[in-house]
């Protein structure tokens, strides 16, 4: 670990755990929060949740997890460039997606309104939120107590996310949302690192995929120019080396400008604590050009891929699975096993709701199959 600077969080200053456990031999406080997510079930089964697209379209297209091993990534250089707290950068990174539900967020909106339509007095639900509650309570790993117990840091940088209403029966890991203060630069930097990679990523699941084209996103700046570059270097390159070396240069241009407006910014408010961190203003932030330029990446992909037809068709059958699902079990609760069975109306839609979450895409495609369908035949 390179020497911290002055406004990162350090372990062995933590605001500790719900519990409180022995101090680990060997490795530090956020070294054992990354572990223990590492060798969490949910964590495992980001393998088979969707990105953008669903896990058996093709064994190269990323999933949950291989993004959020991605996300890590790019977040500890960051965090390392920065004299940030790296393994606290890569534990928030790692466990931001474990709350996520299958067919991404399509099953993530569909889920929701399940929740505010069918069960409006449970709350709805967040992906962000779900996440915080998967290592809370939801994971059964420890004799001691439900959850990981992770420190505070990791579960303020997991909470990317909340609204207000649920903040307020969070205590203090909600606070700053009430506050409207800032979380640590480790969890800003971990959110940006994610934007950085689904926005580069998808990218090049949609190259591959075919539903965007090297011609429609010459009309975007920051791939026109990457481009431009890399075929002007490497003049024969095939087109399949292109486009890596374009995402890769990309890339690389969103760390270096991030990292030096951080810094800038960190120099005009001159934090001297984590805390110093969370009454300042957002500290890690692009520049206003490459902003413009990611945020003109993000509208393209939303409408010419998350709006394709072909994702749409597979969204709309997404979103019927995760709504089926979720109205046959409230509807008739034995048709869970007795572990998501609940007394309590609201109680059972959250139970609901974290048994359709935990699904992976195959599990509740099977899921769904087993329940409306009869010899082959659709109910």
């Amino acid at each position: 670990m390179a020497v911290l600077a002055p406004y990162a969080c350090r372990p062995e200053q933590s605001r500790g755990r719900v519990h409180p456990e022995a101090p680990p031999a060997g490795r530090t406080e956020f070294q054992r929060d990354r572990d223990r997510i590492i060798h969490c079930n949910a964590f495992r089964l980001l393998e088979y949740k969707t990105q953008v697209f669903i896990n058996h379209e093709g064994d190269l297209f990323r999933t949950r997890l291989t993004h959020s091993i991605e996300v890590a990534q790019i977040a500890r250089s960051l965090a390392r460039n920065l004299g940030l707290h790296e393994d606290l950068t890569e534990a928030i990174s790692l466990a931001h997606d474990l709350g996520h539900t299958p067919f991404g967020h399509a099953g993530q909106d569909e889920l929701n309104a399940c929740m505010r339509e069918l069960a409006p007095s449970a709350g709805g639900f967040e992906h962000n939120l779900q996440s915080l509650r998967v290592v809370d309570t939801l994971e059964e790993r420890y004799a001691a107590f439900n959850g990981l117990n992770l420190c505070f840091e990791t579960r303020e940088g997991i909470l990317k996310h909340c609204s207000l209403k649920h903040a307020r029966q969070l205590g203090a890991i909600g606070e700053r949302f009430v506050l409207r203060q800032q979380p640590s630069l480790e969890a800003q930097i971990a959110n940006l690192a994610d934007e950085i990679a689904y926005n580069n990523h998808d990218i090049d699941d949609g190259l591959r995929s075919g539903l965007i084209t090297i011609e429609q996103l010459q009309m975007l700046e920051i791939f026109a120019t990457h481009h431009a570059q890399v075929t002007r270097r490497y003049r024969n390159l095939d087109r399949k080396r292109v486009i890596a070396e374009t995402i890769r240069a990309m890339i690389n241009t969103l760390i270096i400008d991030l990292t030096d407006t951080t810094q800038a910014n960190i120099r005009q408010h001159q934090p001297d604590s984590p805390d110093a961190v969370r009454r300042c203003p957002p500290l890690a932030a692009f520049s206003p050009p490459v902003r413009a330029q990611a945020d003109a990446l993000k509208r393209f992909l939303l409408e010419n891929l998350y709006r394709h037809h072909q994702v749409m068709r597979m969204t709309t059958k997404a979103r019927r699975i995760v709504r089926e699902l979720f109205m046959a079990y409230l509807n008739e609760p034995r048709l869970l096993s007795k572990e998501y069975r609940r007394d309590n109306d609201a109680e059972q839609a959250r139970a609901i709701a974290d048994y359709i979450a935990g699904m992976t895409d195959r599990y509740a495609i099977k899921e769904h199959r087993e329940l409306f369908q009869m010899n082959g035949a659709q109910v």
